[in-house]
């Protein structure tokens, strides 16, 4: 490692990415740490025993990396960058689970809906999908966490 050699960081929720130097080291009981350096010298401190080991190492959202670290993993990064930023900016609509969770229940999938057609949408199917009846446990499962998710949603309506 030489004092001038330059690391990658990247930041893929802000779209940061940028060469970087480390600032300083300090020596400690539990190895070296570092500090990057201006502008960066907020990241810090890391391990940077791991960096070197691992060729990479996560501060907060900010990831330090060797340019041979980058080369080979710079797709996966930047294609789960672009799926936080999708998720965030179109967010899943309710609507869509409410859906199918109506659907789960065997209820309309349109229109008002009111907590005694979820409950007793609920004790209808419960009575064959639970394994003391026959069913199994994962039918089971997945109706109860319909009922709950519908009768969520109407709370958070009302």
């Amino acid at each position: 490692m030489t004092d001038n050699e330059q690391w990658v960081i990247w930041n893929g929720s802000l779209g940061i990415l940028d060469m970087v130097s480390i600032g300083r080291f300090e020596d400690g009981e539990a190895g070296r740490s570092a500090f990057l350096a201006p502008p960066y010298d907020i990241v810090g401190p890391f391990s940077f025993d791991e960096l070197e080991r691992e060729g990479r190492i996560a501060f907060a959202a900010c990831l330090v990396m060797s340019r041979q670290r980058w080369k080979r993993d710079q797709v996966e990064l930047r294609l789960e960058a672009q799926r936080a930023r999708r998720a965030f900016m179109f967010p899943p609509d309710p609507r869509d689970d409410a859906r199918a969770h109506r659907e789960t229940l065997e209820l309309p999938l349109d229109g008002a809906l009111e907590v005694v057609q979820v409950n007793a949408a609920f004790r209808r199917l419960a009575k064959s999908a639970h394994p003391d009846a026959g069913g199994s446990d994962a039918l089971y499962r997945r109706i109860a966490e319909a009922r709950d998710a519908l009768l969520a949603l109407l709370a958070a309506v009302s």
